[in-house]
């Protein structure tokens, strides 16, 4: 592939691409537990960050199109919270035994940060003892989107599989040294056998949502721990609840804000902006996001910002000429921002995304 079709198939992977950036925090500084098919990232007394892999293959830009979103785990006195749940059944049940490694304590809370399906369908498996919390929007999308026949679930499951095993490849052709080649090749195989699991995975899935919601604010007491979730507004989708540790000075944002580029195919774009800067106001250090690394700089969400921002002109100005979305997803120029976001490769954006720009645009035009 050449870098704007590479780019443009990654995008697919909607929710599943997460970019370390300049700005991230990287892996070292963190103690590390390694399972089968999670990497644990120590962050704090009890808290864990939980990167999937495959067969020990990481994925670029910390993508993990099989098992999903990046998770997080919060051992407390007598039980666990675990933010998200994964792409699939499979993916939840390999996490939770993952987390046997940790504590031997029982998961008996699940919070969805938001509905798209690498953070929701692994719920499904946890029986009635569990509370799966999430916005009162989680809720109503999950019962109300057919969300297995729409996006992101559609284009990202179909195509995010053979577009990193494609990326592989063309790494491996691209390649002289014999050791890298060796790496490569094990990357593709694990990643080839993943897809071949992967198709058998979906078809168990079962839309689950959440038996807790909440509208503004929920407060969990766990032990010593106080564990905040936040609703701050509306933005990358209209229910996103952000996963607030006061204590330890820990936000867990799930896809409203990420290191790399989030999915925008969803969103509400003014109110992202504005719900971006109550994010800014709470009193973190380190933010533990859905995809890619955890990171401990505020001008990333700023950064981030921008973009959409500019996005947002750019789509603007293209749509005033006639341009339609597929077209204008084509022109825009966002390479001035792969400073702060790597996984920027080439001109262009991700279609749904810019698709979504169009919708809302129309849809405020008939207020």
């Amino acid at each position: 592939m050449n870098s704007r079709k590479t780019a443009f198939a990654l995008g697919l992977c909607a929710g599943l691409l997460g970019a370390g950036t300049a700005q991230a925090q990287p892996s070292a500084p963190y103690p590390v537990v390694q399972g089968k098919n999670y990497k644990f990232q120590k962050i704090a007394d009890g808290v864990y960050y939980a990167l999937p892999e495959a067969n020990g293959t990481e994925f670029p830009f910390g993508s993990n199109p099989f098992f999903g979103a990046n998770l997080v785990v919060i051992v407390n006195k007598d039980d666990v919270v675990i933010v998200d749940s994964g792409t699939s059944p499979a993916a939840a049940r390999a996490f939770v035994a993952d987390i046997k490694l940790l504590t031997d304590k029982p998961v008996r809370y699940v919070v969805n940060t938001h509905w798209h399906y690498d953070h929701t369908d692994g719920n499904s498996i946890f029986g009635p003892e569990v509370q799966i919390i999430a916005h009162d929007y989680v809720r109503q999308a999950i019962e109300k989107f057919d969300i297995l026949h729409n996006e992101p679930f559609r284009s990202s499951t179909r195509n995010a599989p053979q577009a990193m095993i494609d990326r592989f490849r063309e790494q491996l052709a691209a390649e002289k040294d014999p050791r890298q080649r060796v790496v490569l090749q094990k990357k593709l195989a694990d990643t080839e056998a993943a897809a071949r699991a992967f198709v058998q995975d979906i078809k168990e899935i079962k839309p689950t949502p959440p038996n807790v919601t909440y509208t503004d604010r929920l407060v969990l007491y766990r032990g010593g721990r106080e564990i905040d979730l936040l609703f701050l507004g509306r933005g990358h989708t209209g229910g996103d609840t952000v996963v607030f540790l006061p204590r330890e000075r820990i936000v867990c944002t799930g896809d409203l804000m990420e290191s790399r580029i989030a999915f925008m195919g969803s969103a509400f774009f003014d109110e992202w902006l504005k719900t971006l800067d109550a994010l800014k106001r709470l009193d973190f250090t380190v933010d533990l996001p859905g995809h890619g690394a955890p990171f401990t700089d505020k001008g990333l969400i700023t950064a981030f910002q921008s973009y959409l921002s500019d996005v947002l002109a750019q789509v603007a100005k293209l749509r005033a000429q006639g341009v339609l979305a597929d077209e204008a997803a084509r022109r825009v120029d966002l390479t001035a921002h792969a400073k702060d976001f790597p996984d920027i490769e080439s001109v262009g954006a991700e279609v749904r995304g810019i698709r979504r720009v169009y919708a809302w645009m129309d849809e405020r035009n008939k207020k």
